[in-house]
């Protein structure tokens, strides 16, 4: 804030004919805020206060004052004495008053080293008497906002992959009616004989981990309900027992050392239904009768049996081609399987990535630190499933991490088309955000609520842009940044600066230290500027002439130890 008195710009000497005639404007003080100038979210806002003391203004004259931000002309403003003919703010003589002007004006590049000017047109009864000015009132513009970086972030769509997932295999022993002994022809099924090789597999496969051995015996609805009972348990014993047999000829000790869970199911009313229903020999009215018969007499087994046996030629077919069925054991193997080791998928990835499915892929790529690798691997993954959005966005993401943004906006469009995802939106947000498109990039990233910590950041930056400090420091979250200590800075807490810095990417950065000196020079710490500004210059030499304009810092501009660093 800079007050100047009229005196000082001579204003009153040089409309002395004026100021002798009509005694206009004979002193007056004025107050810029902020001077230097600042802009903001885009925009300049000027506000200038000017004190008018008592017997200053003329009663019968008026002044059009407008200020001028370098060449570009502000709005102007009318001050008169109380009984001018003129439209603007009345002066009374006697009192004096005050005036305060504000205006805001869309940023221009040239407004960065401009100077505030004011001028005025001063005239009695409707005629020009005289013009004054142009003098300068304060500096312009501090631009600092602008450093932000549009390090907008993208986000890699997760993979599912477990290495080590829950797996079972099945097998099942029939039996014949009323009987719960195991034949050695049932043992000599394929299915059997397939879940004998099982096992030798498993007991030589160290990725293979059988967990737990559940063994379930059956009856079929037929007979008294207490006898199935009993003969189903007594059908998953035999099971257990031809288990452990078939396990030692597998040579699988440890399998055939595991306990088995058995137990007995009784008659088997759930598995009668679905073979009934799709059995295409039984006429479907004979279907929904016994469908009827079993709801109806659901809680008495015994009445069950009798209405079948009633229905004679019905259940003559059921006893040949659905009862038959239902006398069994169902033997279910549980295991741990443990999938690639991540040497053998990045392996597979180059020569042979068929034998990888989606989430593989997707994990695989994640294990490369090289970004061409990663696309390598994610290109796979979208040519061989191209009904999942999660390829085509990491492809992009990728792509994105290579510069390729404009490649980039393209797969993300096409991860979008297949599922609308906040993923993808975040990720058309940040290359909105790239190509200046802030409207664009908040409605993106406005849908991308739940895609993860990069939003909000994204958001900050935007924040930033748009001079909503406050709403940034929240947006970028408690991890140290650079942009978090700009926004931090730009909030008001310049102290806070160094140590965000310290422990953020760019604490030993050109652009770190510098930020540091605009820091320093906002708490009036010449020493800090000086030590900053040599580090910042001697990382990146372009801050030299960046600090040589800089209105931040203008109040060294004639500093024997500012000038020496940036001249």
């Amino acid at each position: 804030m800079k007050k100047q008195s009229i005196k000082n710009l001579a204003f009153v000497a040089v409309a002395g004919t004026i100021v002798s005639s009509c005694t206009m404007l004979k002193d007056l003080d004025y107050t810029v805020t902020p001077n230097p100038l600042e802009m903001h979210g885009d925009s300049v806002s000027v506000t200038v206060d000017i004190v008018f003391p008592p017997k200053s203004v003329n009663k019968k004259a008026s002044a059009e004052i407008t200020p001028m931000l370098g060449e570009t002309a502000l709005k102007p403003v009318t001050i008169m004495g109380e009984k001018a003919t003129a439209n603007g703010t009345v002066i009374k003589f006697k009192e004096g008053g005050k005036l305060t002007y504000t205006d805001v004006i869309a940023y221009k590049p040239a407004f960065e080293n401009a100077d505030l000017n004011i001028g005025a047109v001063v005239s009695k009864k409707g005629k020009v008497k005289d013009e004054v000015g142009p003098y300068k009132i304060a500096d312009a513009t501090i631009i600092t906002p602008f450093m932000v970086n549009k390090d907008f972030k993208v986000v890699l769509a997760e993979d599912q992959f477990e290495r080590v997932t829950p797996q079972s295999t099945f097998a099942q022993i029939n039996y014949a009616k009323g009987k719960s002994n195991v034949t050695t022809k049932e043992l000599r099924e394929d299915d059997i004989t397939e879940y004998q090789d099982w096992l030798a597999m498993a007991g030589e496969n160290p990725k293979v981990a059988i967990t737990s051995i559940n063994i379930v015996g059956f009856a079929s609805p037929e007979g008294e309900e207490d006898k199935n009972g009993t003969l189903s348990t007594d059908r998953a014993g035999t099971a257990s027992e031809s288990y452990k047999s078939l396990a030692m000829k597998a040579e699988n000790e440890s399998a055939a050392g595991m306990t088995c869970n058995t137990s007995g199911s009784g008659s088997d009313y759930p598995g009668f239904k679905k073979a009934l229903l799709e059995d295409n020999n039984i006429p479907e009215d004979e279907k929904q009768l016994i469908i009827r018969v079993l709801e109806m007499n659901k809680n008495n087994p015994d009445k069950i049996e009798e209405e079948l046996r009633n229905m004679r030629k019905t259940f003559s077919q059921l006893d040949r081609e659905i009862f038959p069925l239902l006398r069994r054991s169902e033997i279910t193997t549980n295991y741990d399987l443990t999938g690639f080791s991540d040497e053998e998928m990045k392996a597979n990835s180059v020569s042979n990535p068929d034998t990888l499915n989606l989430e593989e892929l997707l994990f695989c790529a994640g294990l490369y630190d090289d970004l061409g690798e990663k696309l390598r691997v994610y290109k796979i993954a979208e040519s061989r499933y191209p009904e999942d959005y999660r390829p085509s966005n990491n492809v992009g993401a990728v792509l994105y991490m290579m510069n390729k943004v404009s490649e980039a906006k393209s797969k993300f469009e096409k991860a979008a088309g297949i599922k609308d995802n906040p993923i993808s939106s975040n990720n058309l947000g940040a290359v909105a955000g790239v190509e200046g498109d802030r409207s664009k990039s908040w409605g993106l990233l406005n849908q991308a609520s739940g895609a993860g910590s990069e939003v909000n950041y994204n958001k900050g930056i935007l924040n930033i842009q748009d001079g909503d400090y406050g709403d940034a420091v929240s947006n970028l979250g408690s991890d140290a940044s650079f942009n978090k200590a700009l926004a931090t800075m730009l909030n008001g807490t310049p102290s806070s600066v160094a140590g965000i810095i310290d422990g953020s990417a760019d604490a030993d950065s050109g652009q770190g230290f510098y930020l540091k000196a605009v820091a320093a020079a906002r708490q009036d710490n010449m020493s800090d500027v000086v030590s900053n500004l040599k580090s910042a210059i001697a990382k990146d030499g372009k801050f030299k002439a960046m600090a040589a304009k800089d209105r931040e810092f203008l109040k060294y501009f004639e500093n024997a130890g500012f000038t020496a660093i940036v001249k």
